[in-house]
């Protein structure tokens, strides 16, 4: 499974945060954003466009809060924003695989960040 070099993605602003912001602050945001877009919240007449729009919206903002809202995951991500590079590969679950560049030296495992799955990386000799 290879990894795609992409940026990482800025969670805080997908959540309207501030990284300096308490978890307390980051949840009331995330719940705000959660009601605006949650699939069962929309209008009928919204066109399909709209509505597919808003879907991955809500996708954004329920992937940030899993990050952003466990003071584990936060940690490693603040981490991660000090690199300029990380790689990213999508699980089978739907989920990522985030590698950052400082790490790939180092780090032979990697855990999905939404499952229980593995991948391990290979160093070319």
């Amino acid at each position: 499974m290879a990894s795609e070099d992409l940026p990482c993605k800025d969670w805080y602003s997908i959540l309207g945060a501030e990284s300096t912001e308490s978890l307390t602050e980051i949840k009331q945001k995330y719940q705000k954003l959660v009601l605006l877009y949650h699939p069962d919240k929309q209008n009928t007449d919204v066109p399909a466009g709209e509505v597919e729009k808003r879907v991955q919206r809500f996708i954004e903002i329920d992937q940030a809060w899993k990050i952003l809202g466990n003071e584990e995951r936060k940690k490693e991500y603040d981490l991660q924003q000090r690199d300029d590079q990380c790689y990213i590969s999508l699980c089978r679950c739907g989920g990522q695989y985030i590698l950052s560049g400082s790490e790939a030296e180092d780090v032979s495992l990697i855990c999905c960040n939404t499952c229980s799955l593995t991948i391990e990386i290979l160093h070319n000799s």
